[in-house]
């Protein structure tokens, strides 16, 4: 009998563990893999080494893999001429500011540079190299106790962080960061080059990029082209260097990857490397608890309000469906994330799930004095945080959702805060701060002119303004209020506030800015109604993050205590993985199909056929593109078809997330078959659990990319510059 309960209980506890080692699972940092995985990669059919994909002293694939914007997506390098490939979508805005700046719409008509002098320069992109992997958590807790204040300790470890970082950059142009691994038990340095001449040099039309569009989004089927490519430059002497179009150079990567022409079956072995965002598939049953209950309903129920905003204003104006629109899809992505969590998340009953791993917990530390005395506290103090923290938490998301990222005006007058320091400042040579503020004005012209300006609606903002300000006003507790609030509510409705503001306030007009910034005065900055909105919610906003910080620091201290617990109790069963933190990670599995709950098993692959058979002319997101049409009506597709039919996306079953767009997709010989852009509908909920029979990884075909460049486009300067096996 207890044989068969110590069965039934492993058993139990496998089911529990969202975040042990079980096939297709996993967010690997890749100087551990030949230790940890490369055994179990290679009986799934790795054909290559483990020093192949991470090598300290000569170049691997690790090499070919970029951080695009500190984690806003992944790319990887194509040529030896600084080639790389990452999604449309990832890069969409920057197709759209070049839209703007030469009045021609790439966005809609997709671009292609012929040569190098067309490549088209993205001021906003930076893109970083990893040079090296360190763990430095003797470094990072250095005079660390474990009875110390939570507050206390985070301190100590911020100050030897910024130490290290200091040590590891000094006589370099190199970036670093220290990343906290298993809620703050180990620390690792992350050493990047950065590179900040990135051009834009091909993208498909918006009909191919982002065909389905927000329809589609976090869905299998699918049958989006979601590539781009773009080019690093360097200086002369091979060093990273500002933009300089005649004398900088094409980067010349240490590795570049493959490109496989060869296709894939179904259980063929895959990999992926990228630089997924954050999971936190450690939290306790309190923490989805507040996910569920609190944080992605308030997200959701503002962005509800300004997607209707902006979509009807989109659908009245084809210009204002221009300037809109990359700020729309931003939006729109993660508004459908977040209640795809919250519907897969009770399907699955994570809460429940957590709560009886929390039991098993609890049972084990009571049957020993020492664990007991070490850990009895930990499940009741979280609970207690968490509990207490729900307005504050709510607070934080309003102010960033409604206020900071709700009507624009709020953003762009942030990025005069220098600007103000300066003029503000009276301890400063009056000639250099002079030259100070002719500075600044001279780029707060440059970004208002060439990014705000072309790209911002007045009547769309206002209206963003008046209901976003009054949803902050009627859901958040008074004391969380900005004291502006307090003199609008007693002078003006929201909308006479926001007459009075938008009519006179100087950020609204690019003719009164420059006034202004030819001529900058303190007093006309203070005295503009934008402006006092904006010091007050930022006021205000610092008061309640620091109360926010300090929970969170907190509240991650005895989540950290019950991590090192749940570690040391399953410490002879499993291997943990740290949850991802846009650290470079490398996940694994195979080539699968996928069957929906309650629905129809569906292939891992979609074809062009598909996508022509989905058209509707009606419907922008279902628009085909016509030459690519005309292209499928002559069946024209070279080398790339398959039985007649030209591959388009596939399905995998690789452990990935937010960050991960735009990273390869890889076969067993490290070369690329496809390229991330998406996940489905259950893997929504990867941030917290991995369900390994639902999630899938979604990816363009690399044969798709490649018959767009050779039979859509007749790119041979791109083809010639690619490796293709």
């Amino acid at each position: 009998m207890k044989i068969k309960l110590l069965i039934k209980t492993l058993i139990l506890s496998i089911l529990l563990i969202p975040n042990l080692l079980v096939a297709d699972e996993g967010m690997w940092l890749l100087n551990l893999i030949e230790e940890l995985n490369y055994t179990d990669m290679k009986n799934k059919g790795l054909r290559i080494t483990a020093e192949q994909i991470y090598a300290i002293n000569k170049s691997s694939i690790k090499d070919a893999i970029v951080m695009i914007n500190d984690g806003l997506c992944t790319g990887y390098m194509v040529s030896d001429q600084g080639l790389m490939m990452t999604n449309h979508h990832c890069i969409l805005e920057y197709i759209t500011d070049n839209s703007i700046k030469y009045n021609t719409d790439f966005v809609k008509n997709g671009f292609y540079a012929t040569d190098m002098l067309q490549e088209l320069y993205n001021p906003n992109l930076r893109i970083k190299f990893l040079l090296k992997i360190e763990d430095v958590t003797d470094k990072a807790l250095k005079n660390v106790t474990y009875e110390m204040d939570a507050i206390d300790r985070q301190s100590i470890i911020n100050e030897n962080i910024k130490k290290i970082i200091e040590e590891a950059t000094k006589g370099t142009s190199y970036v670093a960061s220290v990343a906290s691994f298993y809620k703050g038990s180990q620390y690792i340095l992350m050493l990047y080059e950065e590179y900040k001449d990135v051009r834009l040099v091909c993208s498909p039309p918006l009909a191919i990029g982002f065909f389905g569009g927000d329809t589609d989004n976090w869905m299998w089927p699918r049958h989006a082209g979601d590539f781009a490519f773009l080019r690093i430059y360097m200086g002369p002497d091979g060093k990273p260097a500002t933009y300089n179009k005649r004398k900088n150079v094409p980067y010349t990567p240490k590795y570049f990857l493959p490109i496989s022409n060869k296709g894939y079956k179904e259980g063929d072995f895959t990999m992926s490397i990228g630089f997924p965002g954050n999971t936190d598939r450690f939290m306790t049953s309190y923490g989805v608890q507040q996910v569920l209950d609190l944080i992605n309903p308030t997200i959701v129920r503002i962005r509800d309000i300004k997607l209707s905003i902006l979509k009807r204003n989109m659908q009245a104006d084809s210009i204002i469906d221009l300037m809109y629109k990359s700020k729309y899809n931003i939006i729109s992505n993660y508004w459908k994330y977040y209640m795809g969590q919250i519907e897969v998340m009770n399907r699955l009953k994570v809460m429940e799930t957590k709560r009886a791993l929390e039991n098993d917990f609890t049972k084990w530390i009571n049957e020993d004095i020492q664990r007991k005395n070490e850990y009895r506290n930990v499940l009741l103090n979280i609970q207690k945080i968490i509990s207490e923290s729900n307005q504050l938490r709510k607070a934080v998301i309003y102010y960033n959702e409604a206020g900071f990222n709700g009507p624009e005006i709020i953003s762009f007058i942030l990025k005069f805060d220098s600007l103000y320091n300066i003029m503000n400042n009276n301890n400063l040579p009056n000639e250099l701060k002079k030259s100070m503020i002719t500075d600044q004005a001279t780029k707060l012209k440059y970004f208002a002119s060439n990014y705000f300006f072309p790209s911002y609606d007045i009547k769309v903002d206002k209206e963003l303004f008046i209901t976003l300000f009054q949803m902050m006003y009627n859901n958040l507790l008074q004391q969380y209020h900005p004291d502006i609030f307090t003199e609008l509510s007693k002078n003006y409705t929201f909308a006479l506030f926001a007459d009075e503001l938008f009519n006179n306030s100087i950020f609204t007009s690019k003719d009164k800015l420059y006034n202004f910034l030819n001529n900058p005065l303190l007093s006309t900055l203070e005295n503009d109604l934008g402006f006092k909105v904006t010091q007050s919610l930022y006021s205000k906003y610092k008061e309640i993050y620091k109360s926010y910080y300090n929970t969170t620091i907190s509240l991650n201290n005895e989540e950290r205590k019950f991590l090192a617990g749940i570690r040391e109790m399953l410490k002879n069963t499993y291997i943990f993985y740290p949850d991802a933190n846009s650290t470079m990670r490398l996940t694994y599995g195979k080539i699968a199909n996928y069957t929906p709950i309650g629905g129809l098993p569906l292939t891992f692959f979609t074809t062009l056929d598909d996508m022509i058979a989905r058209e509707n002319p009606n419907d922008p997101d279902f628009i085909i593109d016509p030459h690519l049409k005309k292209l499928y009506n002559q069946k024209d597709f070279g080398i790339y078809a398959v039985d007649g039919k030209l591959p388009l996306c596939f399905i995998s079953d690789l452990d990935v997330i937010g960050g991960c767009s735009g990273a390869p997709i890889l076969n067993g010989d490290g070369e690329i078959i496809g390229i991330v852009f998406d996940i489905n509908w259950e893997a929504t909920s990867s941030q917290y659990t991995f369900d390994k029979e639902q999630t899938r990884c979604i990816a363009t075909d690399i044969r798709f990319v490649l018959f767009y460049l050779d039979k859509y486009l007749n790119a041979k300067n791109i083809i010639n510059e690619l490796k293709i096996v």
